[in-house]
């Protein structure tokens, strides 16, 4: 048989997750790097970091059917920090990102339209150019 989770279950395992990302005495932050993204959220971070947002605190709305979506008003906009092409993101609690660098999740990222974890208005980053985040999702699966 198959692990099934009713959605009250995924819901409170969805606001759980954003809760961790509101962790610390500020904001949480999100951070857009180059390549192929560690193997988990607990490793050190690969690639150049390309972009770094200050999120809303609290950073997502409560959760319908098992998933969490990002806050992005007002506009998640900043100047890129590097040029590259955007491959992961890393969400961060402010103490984190004050510190090691290691994130409560990890994701991938894609212009809209692009089905990624999170979207953006593009994936070139280039320093000094304003990028935008359009939306993030964090689910929890139902089975």
């Amino acid at each position: 048989m198959a692990l099934r989770i009713n959605t009250a279950a995924r819901n409170a395992a969805a606001n759980a997750v954003a809760a961790l990302v509101d962790g610390g005495s500020a904001a949480g932050k999100l951070r857009i790097y180059t390549g192929s993204q560690p193997a988990t959220p607990a490793t050190a971070p690969s690639g150049t970091l390309l972009a770094e947002f200050t999120l809303s605190d609290p950073a997502f709305a409560a959760a319908v059917a098992g998933a969490v979506g990002l806050d992005t008003t007002p506009a998640l906009t900043v100047a890129g920090l590097a040029n590259g092409t955007a491959g992961w993101f890393r969400l961060l609690d402010s103490t984190e990102a004050a510190g090691t660098g290691l994130g409560v999740l990890d994701g991938s990222v894609t212009a809209t339209g692009g089905g990624g974890d999170l979207t953006m208005n593009t994936t070139t980053i280039s320093i000094g150019v304003n990028v935008t985040v359009n939306a993030g999702t964090v689910t929890m699966p139902a089975s």
